[in-house]
């Protein structure tokens, strides 16, 4: 769900802004090839980036991370 005005971050966005080697295979490789599916697997495994520098890549892009507040009696 977009925000009027924002745009939405990219699948893998980040991943090929920092270069990330393990993406930079993935890319040379045809998606839903065995090969690739292997690679694939290492990104949701074995990440060589950790969640703090992927939340401050996310801020010096200038992305917000929002959600819905809770409707008000509802905890």
């Amino acid at each position: 769900m977009s925000i009027k005005g924002y745009v939405d971050y990219k699948r893998r966005e980040f991943c090929n802004d920092v270069k990330c080697s393990i993406q930079m295979n993935l890319n040379a490789q045809k998606e839903g090839t065995p090969e690739y599916e292997k690679i694939r697997n290492i990104c949701k495994d074995d990440c060589k980036y950790t969640t703090y520098q992927f939340h401050h890549w996310l801020i010096g892009k200038g992305y917000l991370i929002v959600r819905p507040e809770k409707p008000s009696g509802n905890c």
